[in-house]
């Protein structure tokens, strides 16, 4: 009888989950398609309105003041919660509105996107993506009357099918859609219709017409233990650390800095948009825009590509997209975020003498590990994008970076469940841009112990090697 009883609750759980793995397969596929077919057309009004720029009888660039006005006007008449880079807002709708968020977001990112991105603002379009992504998904939820819960399921399912129809990498897509939610942590629940949503947006987008790119950096070679080349893949992930920190300083620091000027939002727009082209002027526009002919040119293997981009690459494109997002841009900082990680890389295998393609794909996707706290994701990339043969080397340099960064993200939102050392106390729970983070001394009383005892067990060896020789 007892026999009986377990046969039928084990069935039961399998019809149940059987059910629900239809249910959300379903659900996910749908949203998925849908939002694949937004992004595609979004993809391809950006590359109209890119190819456009040669009818202007100007440089493009002496546009960007007045173009920062109008977004700002659009996004603060139109949808105030389509300001900034994307992402950030869909991370925070999800955790505080579960996962609500307006339909007017879709049309007032996309138009304030592209006037941004035509004029060349150094911002992204992945965080257009997974934002419009999300509104679509939310937008339905709320169409069908799907609970809360539900919804805020579904919201990811559309932030990881934007994420995947830009990037071109729908499983490292799918991931980080859920990674950046949480600073430490998977929502393994939401891991199955995510990768869906990620894998259908991704088919939907290449059947419109949308071409990726992915990058052969000609790097066949086992993973023997070379030990000179791993101690330098170490020290780039401590640089790229450093290089993901100043990222997310640099970028809070001229917020803050432009939300403290006294003035008008339109006259603080167009005094931003000034500079810029200020800027360009005095050290050229390869900093505008996407970049993606630097980003191309940095994991190119022909030496004379490396030798046209300044060592300064990585410092002067994080002050153009930082003081294009802080004066009023709208898009993403993903996209950024690679061409700095490239370009960083490409200075750095300089420096070390090393295989440039290699650094400058291991700076690709370490440095985004370490500004966006999504490490497994970034792993992911760098075999979707460079191949298996980089993978090792990446996810050691990739995991140090993550670490590197400290308590920080350029996704001030995203909730903290993890600390990143022992010697740190920091409050978990809560948003990350909130951590404050504390060091305790028995971390340097445990290292200065370490040290006596070298010190101390060197003394007598010397000593008793000099007893020997007497």
């Amino acid at each position: 009888m007892e026999n009986n009883k377990n046969v039928t609750k084990h069935i039961a759980e399998q019809t149940v989950m059987f059910a629900t793995i239809t249910k959300w397969i379903l659900i996910s596929s749908s949203i998925g398609a849908l939002i694949g077919f937004i992004v595609a057309l979004f993809l391809k009004l950006l590359e109209y309105c890119e190819n456009s720029r040669t009818l202007l009888p100007f440089d493009y660039y002496y546009l960007l003041p007045f173009a920062l006005v109008l977004t700002v006007i659009i996004v603060k008449k139109f949808a105030p919660s389509a300001e900034g880079h994307g992402t950030e807002k869909v991370i925070e709708a999800v955790h505080k509105n579960s996962g609500e968020m307006k339909l007017s977001v879709i049309p007032v990112k996309l138009a304030a996107t592209v006037i941004t991105i035509f004029a060349g603002g150094s911002v992204g379009k992945e965080g257009p993506g997974a934002q419009i992504g999300a509104a679509a998904a939310s937008f339905v939820a709320t169409l069908f009357k799907f609970s809360k819960r539900d919804r805020k399921k579904m919201v990811i399912c559309g932030i990881s099918a934007g994420f995947a129809s830009v990037f071109g990498t729908p499983l490292a897509g799918a991931i980080f859609g859920v990674e950046i939610l949480i600073v430490g942590a998977l929502m393994y629940d939401i891991l199955l219709p995510s990768i869906v949503a990620g894998f259908s947006a991704f088919f939907v987008a290449k059947m419109v017409g949308i071409s990726y790119t992915y990058f052969d950096i000609a790097y066949y070679v086992t993973f023997d233990f070379n030990y000179v080349l791993i101690a330098k893949v170490i020290l780039a992930g401590i640089f790229f650390g450093l290089v993901a920190d100043f990222i997310i300083t640099v970028l809070r620091a001229i917020s803050t800095y432009a939300k403290s000027l006294k003035m008008h939002y339109i006259l603080k727009a167009f005094l931003g948009g000034v500079v810029i082209v200020i800027l360009t002027l005095l050290v050229g526009d390869q900093y505008l825009g996407l970049g993606f002919d630097t980003i191309k040119e940095a994991l190119s293997s022909s030496f004379q590509d490396h030798e046209n981009i300044p060592w300064y690459a990585f410092i002067a494109k994080t002050i153009f997209t930082s003081l294009t997002l802080g004066f009023g841009g709208s898009g993403g900082v993903i996209t950024p975020v690679f061409y700095i990680g490239a370009t960083s890389g490409n200075f750095f295998g300089t420096v070390v003498d090393g295989y440039i393609p290699l650094f400058a794909a291991l700076g690709f996707v370490s440095v985004l590990a370490g500004a966006t706290s999504a490490p497994i994701a970034a792993m992911i990339m760098a075999v979707e994008l460079f191949g298996v043969n980089v993978a090792h080397y990446a996810a050691l340099s990739i995991i140090i970076a993550f670490l590197m960064t400290g308590h920080r993200s350029v996704f001030p939102s995203q909730v903290l469940s993890m600390k990143k050392s022992d010697a740190i106390n920091v409050q978990l729970g809560g948003e990350i841009v909130n951590a404050q983070a504390t060091y305790t001394t028995r971390f340097f009383a445990n290292i200065r112990r370490f040290l006596r005892i070298i010190y101390v067990k060197s003394k007598r060896a010397f000593r008793k090697r000099r007893r020997t020789k007497e």
